[in-house]
């Protein structure tokens, strides 16, 4: 068995790599020859901490296991990151236990890879202005991410404790782009392109705060009762997701089509755009929105890269198990 630790994966694996992996597996799942299995999430009753599993398997890159972990809000005072998770990988054709990679940075490198694959194919060519809402731990990666798909010239944003924006502003600055904290308001009447990365369970923007051609990437929402955006803000754009499935249960999808507001059918997978299935965009006025829940097979496939860099670079610790 191969130990990809989490200190190695800084070093070894870059956004590029992630980008590239959950864009071929979001290409594999529209073509159906991958498949998540269902999620278990659940407030464990301790330290106020969620906790679960994603777990899937590729048929074509035979890439088959699980994620364990979640959020425990108290791990910053300890010094620690408070999303926590490990991925395990097993062999499909024996299933012994292949490997296990540290998935903390993972995470936030697939997650900030997903978004970006939506501006890479949903958003107006010439966005220019990017909005962030949300300034946690993910924001700075997904902001990272975001800059490498468009020609951005201004980067807006707006979290409840404007003190934290500081994070996003140094992304910005190093990048070389000049950052301003607006209110809401504003932030919707500039970007082209507006992420959320937020923890919220009640909605943050509005869908009058929303100007056509809008591109948007709902990123936060991965449990059900959680909502970064006004469930009327989906029934006007063209909606996008990594899985229909998990969009309608626990994404932000789940609020429009419980009232009624928007369908499972209108949905539409955004691997099926990478395949060219499905034409994205339809015009310079569509508000398109990507609502990324999140799936365990993207999981499998960055530390899939992960552990085959290693192997390459030498670096793999191998255990008998």
């Amino acid at each position: 068995m191969i130990i990809v630790s989490e200190r190695e994966i800084a070093t070894l694996v870059s956004p590029a790599d992630c980008f590239a992996a959950v864009e071929g597996v979001f290409a594999s799942m529209a073509k159906g020859k991958a498949y998540n299995f269902p999620v278990v999430r659940e407030a464990i009753g301790h330290a106020d901490a969620l906790y679960g599993f994603k777990s899937g398997f590729d048929r074509e890159s035979l890439a088959l296991g699980l994620k364990s972990g979640g959020f425990w809000p108290g791990n910053v005072e300890k010094g620690l990151t408070n999303h926590q998770s490990t991925i395990f990988l097993f062999d499909a054709d024996t299933g012994c236990c292949r490997a296990i990679v540290g998935g903390n940075l993972l995470t936030a490198l697939r997650t900030a890879a997903s978004s970006a694959l939506s501006i890479k194919y949903l958003a107006r060519p010439e966005a220019r202005v990017i909005g962030m809402i949300g300034a946690g731990h993910q924001s700075t990666f997904q902001l990272s991410a975001a800059l490498d798909q468009r020609r951005f010239e201004k980067v807006v944003g707006w979290n409840i404790e404007p003190s934290a924006l500081g994070r996003l502003e140094s992304v910005a600055v190093e990048r070389g782009i000049p950052f301003e904290a607006v209110d809401l308001d504003r932030l919707g009447a500039e970007a082209d392109v507006i992420i959320t990365i937020t923890s919220s369970f009640a909605p943050i923007l509005k869908a009058a705060q929303v100007r056509p051609g809008t591109h948007l990437a709902c990123m936060g929402t991965d449990t059900k009762g959680k909502q970064e955006v006004e469930a009327e803000l989906l029934a006007k754009a063209s909606v996008f997701t990594d899985e229909i499935a998990q969009a309608t249960s626990i994404g932000e999808a789940q609020h429009a089509v419980a009232q009624g507001l928007l369908a499972a059918t209108d949905i539409v997978a955004i691997g099926s755009v990478i395949n060219g299935a499905h034409p994205g965009r339809r015009s310079p006025e569509d508000i398109t929105l990507f609502d990324g829940t999140g799936v365990g097979l993207q999981d499998l496939a960055v530390a899939s890269t992960a552990v085959d860099l290693a192997i390459a670079r030498g670096v793999a610790r191998e255990i008998d198990f």
